[in-house]
């Protein structure tokens, strides 16, 4: 009976179970990015085999960062990806977000400068339309608000100084990081850009206010600093 038993359970829980484990035993470092992606399926499909989906969506998008990065429409429009489901992905990427923030709330930016990167990589390295950020930060360089400003078209935004300096103030920020991304994945700054920094830096002195950096990131993980460049 116990044998006829084990014949009708899907052939996927054993490799569930063994791929559970793994996780486990190890913290889920040793696992491969269709392995992870794949016990994250589970969670939203338990009722199915998903390794084929997980690997069809690395297969479409390219990498594990791509595949939570992707917007919920994008997801959808893979077959077996319901609204649920693709939910369940962005949970994923929305939880990163969060843990790194929290990192760099934690102290001045300065000291965790390689938090605050990962930070701006997960927040918009992997969006398809350029779009603008400000960090806010107060007079211990300590992180107030990360605010958008601008989300443009694919490859352009703007941002306006007066409405930065005027945010700037009423959070009462004595210093600014700007951060844009560039969805080509070229993180070069362009003549737009190095003219709006130099703009927004001149209006913060007017009041006090510290323009430290416009940090640049691209798809795929690169980026550059405009204060490295000396263009700050």
């Amino acid at each position: 009976m116990s044998e006829d038993k084990n014949q009708d359970k899907p052939h996927y829980l054993g490799h569930r179970e063994r791929l559970r484990n793994k996780f486990i035993s190890q913290n889920g470092d040793s696992l491969a990015d269709y392995e992870l992606l794949e016990l994250i399926l589970t969670l939203a499909l338990p009722r199915r085999d998903v390794k084929p989906l997980a690997k069809d969506l690395l297969a479409k998008f390219g990498s594990f960062s791509k595949v939570i990065s992707a917007d919920i429409n994008e997801l959808m429009s893979i077959s077996g990806v319901k609204e649920n489901t693709a939910v369940a992905i962005k949970l994923i990427q929305s939880s990163c977000k969060r843990y790194l923030k929290t990192d760099v709330i934690d102290s001045p930016i300065f000291n965790n400068w390689d938090k605050l990167l990962d930070y701006c990589m997960a927040s918009i390295a992997y969006d398809k339309v350029e779009q603008s950020r400000i960090l806010f930060l107060d007079a211990k360089n300590k992180l107030i608000a990360d605010e958008l400003q601008q989300k443009g078209t694919v490859n352009h935004t703007s941002v306006y100084p007066r409405e930065v300096v005027r945010r700037a103030l009423e959070l009462g920020a004595t210093a600014i990081i700007m951060l844009h991304n560039h969805p080509s994945g070229d993180t070069s700054p362009s003549k737009a850009d190095v003219e709006i920094t130099r703009k927004i830096s001149e209006a913060c002195k007017v009041m006090g206010i510290t323009l430290h950096d416009h940090i640049i990131v691209g798809n795929g993980g690169g980026y550059s600093s405009l204060k490295s460049l000396n263009l700050v």
